[in-house]
């Protein structure tokens, strides 16, 4: 599991970075960005709650006591992520909310240093300077512009906060003996509780009840942009540190902007392109062993 541990983060990585085929796709059908949100929970739900049921119901089982870890996985995280990101967005430029959201990393590296004392080490270290560094300029900070105000930058390190709990809580979880199919279920089980105040759940069934193919669309957006990814971090997660996984995972905003290259036909600046270059060179120095 070790040896494939850094892979398997890394494909999770790449599955997310293509959430924009289908987030653009999905606002054309008129859904929101906290109803894609929704989407995306009710989506997993019920792909994951199927195969589990058919193929082996013994991983819907969990302990009452450890239902915690998967409040913490759906709503601190998944729920609490979304949210702040998309206000972030709305009160900041949308390559400001993005690297505050990439401070994500290092929020893991502490939390984890503190709750399950894993090493900070120099290579570590620079890695995630590298990777920060690399968000920065594929995000576009430099060629958008920035747009700073208090409410916004707390919100988009809100984001950030969000983002790590995953990891956070997805390891107590582990450790408590759960798999990560049945991490991945119960987060968005809850999340699709948590969502409730903030998605229309309303549009979404009239929107989804227009055409078979809508749904079609939502369950496979599902699958790919949720249910395999998060199934491969979390099993990841069983083979490495928290603070190397959420570093190898930064190859998302990569991933999104050469989505963007190759399907939408947008161009690269070459501050993007560097900072494309210095994300993988950090996943590289974070695997290289000492």
């Amino acid at each position: 599991m070790k040896k494939a541990a850094p892979v398997l983060v890394l494909l999770a990585g790449i599955f997310w970075g293509m959430i924009g085929l289908f987030v653009r796709k999905l606002n054309y059908y008129g859904f929101e960005s906290m109803d894609i949100v929704a989407l995306r929970a009710i989506a997993t739900s019920v792909l994951l709650g199927l195969f589990l049921f058919i193929y082996d119901r013994e991983k819907l089982k969990i302990r009452l006591k450890d239902v915690w870890c998967f409040i913490g996985t759906g709503v601190c995280s998944i729920v609490f992520f979304n949210y702040c990101y998309f206000k972030a967005i709305t009160l900041t430029s949308l390559s400001v909310a993005a690297i505050l959201l990439y401070t994500a990393p290092a929020i893991v590296m502490l939390l984890s240093a503190v709750l399950f004392k894993e090493k900070i080490t120099k290579v570590r270290v620079s890695s995630l300077v590298l990777t920060f560094l690399g968000c920065v300029l594929v995000t576009g900070f430099f060629s958008q512009g920035a747009v700073l105000n208090i409410q916004g930058i707390l919100l988009g390190l809100g984001s950030g906060l969000g983002y790590a709990l995953y990891s956070i809580f997805s390891r107590y979880a582990l450790e408590r003996g759960y798999h990560s199919l049945t991490i991945s279920f119960y987060t968005f089980v809850f999340a699709m509780i948590g969502v409730i105040p903030f998605a229309r759940y309303n549009a979404i069934a009239d929107i989804c009840g227009m055409d078979l193919g809508i749904v079609l669309f939502c369950l496979l957006f599902g699958l790919v942009s949720t249910v395999l990814p998060y199934i491969f971090y979390t099993t990841g997660l069983e083979g490495m540190e928290n603070g190397k996984a959420s570093i190898i995972a930064s190859i998302e905003p990569v991933t999104a902007s050469l989505v963007g290259v190759i399907v939408y036909h947008e161009r690269m600046s070459m501050f993007e392109v560097i900072g494309a270059i210095l994300v993988l060179v950090a996943i590289a120095i974070n695997n290289i062993d000492r």
